[in-house]
């Protein structure tokens, strides 16, 4: 879908067919910086920033490679980069995410991966916030006794 010379864009009170503001569809590439209102939908290829207080859908055939700020998100495709939503983030199979999530409700399916880290908490928090969060790894500690040694979980 694309607009040519002459042709309106939807307003936020009519979206376009199926209810998105926008699409950006099967066999569409853009690199750049995304801003929106209302729903907008990938099934093409995004490379870049992704900002809105509203929701964006991610697409089965959809690949973006960004940082992603948004109200709510809907994950279908691949995603590599960052993701915060202030309201929820649901990952349907057979979608790809790698990268860290930031959100107060997440919703994985069965079929799903996902190889990231993830940080839920009632706030919504920031992206510069997942970015800083890194999973902490045990430490353990070997420690010889009479006839074994021991692992300790500290």
């Amino acid at each position: 879908m694309g607009l040519l010379k002459g042709d309106t864009i939807p307003s936020s009170s009519s979206p376009a067919a199926g209810g998105f503001n926008a699409v950006l569809d099967r066999g569409s590439e853009f690199d750049g910086k995304l801003t929106f209102e209302g729903t907008v939908r990938i099934d093409g290829k995004f490379k870049g920033e992704i900002n809105s207080e509203a929701n964006l859908v991610i697409g089965e055939t959809g690949k973006v490679e960004a940082d992603i700020n948004v109200g709510t998100i809907s994950i279908s495709g691949e995603v590599k980069g960052t993701v915060t939503a202030r309201t929820k983030v649901t990952i349907h199979a057979p979608a790809i995410v790698r990268g860290n999530i930031h959100t107060p409700s997440l919703v994985i399916e069965e079929g799903v991966t996902f190889e990231g880290s993830c940080v839920m908490d009632k706030s919504g928090g920031s992206a510069m916030q997942a970015k800083r969060f890194q999973p902490q790894k045990p430490k353990f500690e070997t420690v010889p006794s009479e006839d074994k040694t021991e692992v300790i979980h500290r």
